[in-house]
This record gives C-alpha cells, structure tokens and sequence, in this order.
C-alpha cells in the first residue's frame, strides 16, 4: 500500500517533519491554555469530557456547569480544533510513513493503514466537533452527545494506535538499517 508522503524527497523528509511537529505542539498548548477553565466538577476533563458526554442529561450537565465565558472558551476550542485535527493527523500520519519504512513487510503495511487511519481519525474529529457545537449553540438533543462520544473513541482509539506505532515501532526500527525516509 502507499500513502501521499511516499514521493517526497527523503532531503525534505525530516525538514518538513520539524515544523509540523512544532506547530502541533504549539495549538496544543494554545488548546489547553484556553480550554483550563472548562474543568468543572461536572466536567472533570475540561473538553474531553464533554466529547465523551454520550447522552442528553451529562451534555446538559456539562454546559450548565460552564458560564457564558467558559462557554466562549469551549466555541473557540472546538474551532481551533479544525486547525489542530489537520495538524496533529498529518503529523502522527507523517510520523508512522517514515517509521513504517524501516520496518519488514506487514509492520510496515500496518504503519501506512494506521497513517490512512489518522485522517479518518480527523474527518471524525470534525463530526465530533460539529455535534460538540450544535450542544453548544441549540438545545440539548440526542443524537448529537451520542454522536459526539462515538466519533472521540474511534478518533482516540486511532490516535492512540497509530502513537504506540511510532514508539514501538521507531525503538523497533533503531537496531535496523536505516531506509529513504532514515
């Protein structure tokens, strides 16, 4: 199988990897450093919390919790987050191409389909968000905190794969020759 990031020149390879990564890193901060006071006793986990509502009566929990700041906060959270889901998708997705190719035959098919699988992880993270919005803006209505809890833990569950990858796979491929992505 191959994936976009196979004609880049292997010269670019590690130069485009650098500022991608630090761009990531940088609208994460900026996602925690906005989204601190969405912590609540009924939100524990700030915005992750509320992704994970997964009914009517938690979702409704949650936002009753937030004021109409924190409210602004979580509407400017979700919307950074379509610059983030394309950041941190492309960079993990980046990440598994160039571990995959110092891997052998189906490690390195499984690192591709995990990297297909972090943009299936961001288009479900821009379902996810949308859900998050309309809780936000309209009522309080099912199916949208369902929706919303299904897309975070497809969009987790691929993440979280696809970055235990990365480590295994990056120590794994340390003891071998490297290969055009090296």
């Amino acid at each position: 199988m191959r994936h976009p990031f196979d004609p880049i020149p292997a010269a670019l390879r590690r130069l485009v990897f650098i500022p991608l990564f630090i761009a990531t890193v940088l609208v994460l901060f900026v996602m925690n450093s906005v989204g601190a006071p969405l912590n609540t006793d009924a939100a524990p986990q700030g915005i992750i919390s509320y992704e994970l509502a997964g009914d009517v009566p938690t979702a409704q929990a949650i936002l009753d919790s937030w004021n109409g700041e924190t409210r602004v906060r979580a509407g400017f959270s979700l919307g950074i987050d379509f610059l983030f889901l394309v950041l941190y998708s492309t960079t993990i997705a980046w990440a598994l191409v160039w571990v995959s190719t110092r891997l052998p035959g189906p490690w390195a098919s499984l690192g591709v389909w995990l990297a297909w699988g972090q943009w299936l992880a961001a288009a479900l993270d821009s379902v996810e968000n949308i859900a998050l919005w309309r809780l936000l803006v309209g009522p309080v209505t099912a199916p949208w905190p369902q929706v919303a809890k299904w897309c975070a833990l497809i969009k987790f569950a691929l993440v979280i794969a696809g970055l235990l990858y990365v480590v295994v796979g990056g120590l794994i491929s340390r003891r071998r020759p490297q290969s055009a992505w090296g």
